[in-house]
């Protein structure tokens, strides 16, 4: 008399093979999210997640996005909204830096943040300062080689709704 050796395993040892099968599994939830991530950080889609715009600034036109749709993350230092730029095509040689700021520069030592990185990607981390307003605007200073500079505002709505929405809900209280 014999019997199949599969009825005669215990519970526990049936189930290992359960488990091992969703352990492998598991991840395969998670690849979307993942190569949506790959993308994005190879500029596969685009500057970021949401695009701004062109912005003329001076004789030249800089193109800008925002990395994540969504409102400022808290950091030790404050709140910080990551924007991403890519200059304009033969640009590249005149412009010496591209800064960006809330509210407007004080003096080029206040600039604001430095965008860094390639010319086709940039990346900058704009603090949001306590008492920022949802009318409030983005100044972006660009350095040329010449050491002339010149500036533009982007309203906050404009370049960021999700940090618009977050500011008129918090009163600009971003601690």
């Amino acid at each position: 008399m014999t019997t199949s050796t599969a009825t005669k395993l215990p519970l526990a040892r049936r189930w290992k093979f359960h488990l091992s099968a969703l352990v492998l599994l598991l991840p395969l939830f998670y690849l979307p999210s993942y190569f949506k991530d790959i993308a994005m950080n190879r500029g596969l889609s685009g500057l970021g997640q949401r695009e701004i715009g062109p912005v003329q600034v001076g004789s030249w036109t800089l193109k800008f996005a925002e990395w994540e749709d969504e409102g400022p993350e808290a950091d030790p230092a404050g709140m910080f909204k990551l924007f991403t730029m890519a200059l304009c095509e033969g640009c590249e040689r005149e412009i010496r830096a591209v800064f960006i700021r809330t509210g407007q520069p004080r003096s080029l030592r206040a600039a604001g943040a430095l965008f860094s990185g390639s010319p086709h990607r940039s990346f900058a981390e704009v603090l949001i300062p306590p008492g920022t307003r949802p009318e409030d605007r983005f100044w972006i200073t660009v350095e040329a080689w010449d050491g002339t500079t010149h500036e533009a505002t982007l309203p906050i709505a404009q370049a960021s709704p999700a940090t618009a929405q977050w500011l008129a809900k918090t009163n600009g209280k971003t601690q």
